[in-house]
């Protein structure tokens, strides 16, 4: 008789130690991405009421927060930025003195130290917080145009490299937008310079937080048009094998909670690095039941996160990533 009781699967589950000894996917500190926004001024420190725990950074603050980020062993952040002033084309994104290239300039800067201990510094490349219109490209008769956002991508991600960016990721979701950031960087010299290319992200309800942190909402229409239908997985494939041919190093599924199916066929079907991204409406979600007593903050976060591992998820970009690092070491 191979069945009960000779089987009993409850054996492993006695004790905290057999249960971590037989754990089949474990969520590390190493695995975390902190996404940050950064904007003009000094000494800003300005909580975001729909992200509670989160704050706008100017570079000042952002530089100590980096720091304590380190400290706690997360390898990296996502850097977003917020501009002084916005126009049709999102100049700001891709001038030498941007918020964003400033703030890289300083945190290499300060941060410098042994290659074991650094910081990486993940710049997100997009137009939408820079247009005054609020869309991923210039426009053109009432839509994006998709060939002339990507000059401006590109542009964008060649000057925050230039500043001292170690990675960067492209959001935008324009079609060739990969290539053509490959090409440039190549071209001016950044070879060795990784792309983690947002690939399937989807037109999702779950980002409303973000765009009230970032500022970045359309003034009209929606992003439906380049960003994913949220019914399609064949789509979602094709789209990250389109980037990894382009050149992405990293492959990024974003919402992460909603689309774990697109994570794991993801890391099926091409075996390459994937982040997951715990985007803001899921933290907000989660904060929010927290707040009033229903949950406990703690052991749904670090049961969410596992799950992204669990898809296949190499990276998790989240907003709880000083949390959890603390929680895995105690």
């Amino acid at each position: 008789m191979t069945g009960f009781p000779k089987v009993r699967m409850r054996r492993l589950r006695k004790t905290e130690t057999l249960r971590r000894m037989v754990r089949e996917n474990s969520l590390r500190v190493s695995d975390l991405v902190y996404p940050l926004f950064v904007v003009p001024g000094t000494g800003v420190r300005k909580e975001i009421s729909s992200l509670p725990g989160c704050y706008r950074l100017s570079i000042d603050t952002l530089v100590e927060e980096c720091k304590c980020i380190r400290d706690l062993g997360i390898p990296a952040v996502l850097l977003f930025g917020i501009p002084e002033k916005k126009d049709a084309l999102g100049s700001e994104a891709y001038t030498a003195t941007g918020i964003v290239q400033r703030a890289v300039k300083t945190l290499a800067r300060k941060l410098s130290g042994k290659a074991e201990d650094r910081l990486e510094i993940v710049t997100d490349v997009c137009l939408c917080e820079y247009t005054d219109h609020g869309h991923c490209g210039p426009i053109r008769n009432g839509a994006v145009d998709n060939d002339a956002a990507l000059q401006l991508l590109a542009k964008t991600a060649v000057s925050q490299v230039r500043a001292g960016a170690t990675m960067v990721a492209p959001s935008d979701m324009m079609d060739g937008r990969v290539a053509a950031i490959r090409s440039a960087l190549d071209k001016a010299g950044f070879v060795d310079t990784p792309i983690m290319s947002y690939a399937a992200k989807f037109a999702s309800a779950y980002y409303g937080p973000f765009r009230e942190a970032a500022g970045s909402a359309p003034r009209f229409g929606d992003r439906r048009s380049y960003q994913m239908d949220p019914a399609n997985v064949r789509e979602a494939l094709e789209e990250v094998r389109l980037d990894i041919e382009e050149g992405a190093d990293i492959v990024m599924v974003k919402p992460a909670l909603a689309y774990l199916d697109v994570v794991r066929a993801v890391k099926e079907r091409f075996g390459r690095p994937v982040a997951a991204y715990n985007v803001s409406g899921e933290y907000a979600m989660i904060k929010a039941a927290a707040a009033q007593g229903w949950i406990d903050e703690k052991r749904i976060v670090l049961e969410t996160l596992t799950g992204f591992k669990r898809a296949g998820a190499d990276i998790v970009i989240t907003y709880f990533a000083k949390d959890v690092a603390a929680s895995l070491r105690e």
